[in-house]
């Protein structure tokens, strides 16, 4: 093929204040940049799609309040994403290395190698691995489960979004290789719920049905929760809270319930102070120094059969004319497990 000279690449042209319309974004054509020492011209061929994202392109956001840098408008659209290197001035990444790190919503772009996170690792029929199973949704999993809430095997644990990436993740985490007493998920409708029990789950309560806060009150065999990994807030939180152990525990990954600038009320907050419950929000950069050793672990169980690797993403196929039209599948339960956007080229018609 041809070296492109141009990229197409989505910015921010309105920062959203609630749900993403179809003027949140705009798709512009730019041309391409030289290669300086140290560059590599890449092809994009895998999109990472996580809610984080959402929370980073919020209109009036105090960028004092968020982790990363806020997504300004008029800026590319961030992604973790994999992509080959076509051209390299880098002694890195030579000319045809799968290479996975920060990149943007672009078909191609001319990137210093300070943005590439490493090398991608490629499973057999899974060359998206390192945005799934050995990537930031299983690290996440990993913190929240082994060093936030420290789950024990005498635990009773609640997995909010569980058919989600990383809810997903620690279900599994917590009932395969910690061996938890019993591990509830929670999702939405009776096919997700299904496959979070074959993930491991000793049950899965559906959010979607009217009696969600009873059958999830009975699926805890009339115990209380001792760790609870929150992915929800809302009404999931409503639920939740009445059931946590006294001096339980409760980790706060996400928040999706909120993300497109929804405030669900949460009406139980005197629960945490009658019974003393510790609750904690963490971020996975909080984590780096110990990401190695988390994808070293989780190679060692999916080897062990303890963490499956087979149908737990949901791959997308598009343009990048498409891609945010496959983000915003992440806000309607379209998804089970991790949300991929696998780019295509834009065929032309006759």
């Amino acid at each position: 093929m041809s070296v492109p000279t141009e990229q197409k690449v989505w910015i921010l042209a309105n920062p959203p204040a609630a749900e993403l319309l179809p003027d949140t974004f705009s798709l512009e054509t730019r041309p391409l940049p030289d290669l300086q020492e140290g560059d590599v011209l890449i092809q994009v061929e895998y999109l990472s799609n996580d809610p984080a994202q959402r929370g980073w392109m919020q209109k009036d956001v105090d960028p004092k309040r968020l982790y990363v840098p806020p997504v300004y408008k008029g800026d590319a659209i961030r992604a973790t994403g994999i992509a080959r290197v076509l051209k390299s001035k880098s002694a890195k990444y030579p000319e045809g290395s799968r290479v996975t790190g920060s990149f943007a919503w672009y078909d191609y772009a001319v990137v210093n190698e300070s943005k590439i996170t490493g090398a991608a690792i490629e499973l057999p029929n899974k060359p998206y691995a390192s945005l799934s199973v050995f990537g930031m949704t299983s690290v996440t999993a990993y913190q929240g489960i082994f060093d936030v809430l420290d789950v024990k095997p005498e635990h009773t644990v609640i997995v909010s979004g569980a058919a989600g990436a990383v809810g997903s993740t620690a279900v599994q985490f917590a009932k395969n290789v910690i061996g938890a007493k019993r591990v509830v998920g929670i999702a939405g409708g009776a096919a997700k719920c299904a496959w979070v029990k074959q993930l491991g789950a000793d049950e899965c309560v559906d959010y979607k049905d009217p009696n969600f806060a009873a059958n999830l009150k009975a699926a805890l065999n009339g115990e209380f929760a001792d760790r609870v990994f929150e992915n929800v807030g809302g009404d999931v939180l409503n639920a939740t809270l009445p059931l946590v152990k006294r001096f339980g525990k409760i980790a706060f990954c996400g928040m999706i319930s909120a993300y497109n600038g929804e405030n669900p009320n949460v009406s139980n907050l005197f629960e945490i102070i009658t019974n003393r419950i510790t609750l904690q929000g963490f971020i996975v950069i909080d984590f780096l120094g110990k990401w190695a050793s988390a994808v070293q672990n989780v190679a060692g169980w999916i080897k062990e059969g303890k963490v499956a690797i087979d149908d737990v993403e949901t791959v997308v196929s598009a343009t990048i004319e498409d891609v945010p039209e496959k983000y915003k599948l992440l806000f309607t339960g379209s998804n089970r497990g991790k949300l991929v956007t696998a780019l295509v080229a834009k065929t032309s018609s006759l």
